[in-house]
């Protein structure tokens, strides 16, 4: 239903997407930082595919986003880390 919010969405997928739109890099721009196709990027996103620790560091420095790396390495929940990003662009 619209409005509602799956638990699946608030998983990895959506903190790399978050991070990525706040930077303002398209799925093309990222790939090619990180030396991946965009269907790569799409899928690390929609959680389709699990980034490895090294690409998921890697985005987030490609991204500024190493609060969203401390928060999460420290045990913070998604919905919390999404509420923070969110916030912090004005959206939330």
């Amino acid at each position: 239903m619209k409005g509602e919010v799956n638990v699946k969405d608030l998983g990895i997928g959506a903190i790399l997407r978050a991070v990525r739109v706040r930077a303002g890099l398209s799925q093309e721009e990222l790939a090619d930082r990180l030396n991946y196709s965009q269907s790569d990027i799409s899928k690390f996103e929609t959680g389709a595919k699990e980034p490895t620790v090294t690409t998921f560091l890697r985005w987030l420095r490609e991204t500024n986003a190493h609060e969203v790396m401390v928060a999460y390495f420290c045990g913070l929940d998604g919905l919390t880390i999404m509420q923070t990003i969110l916030s912090m662009t004005g959206m939330g």
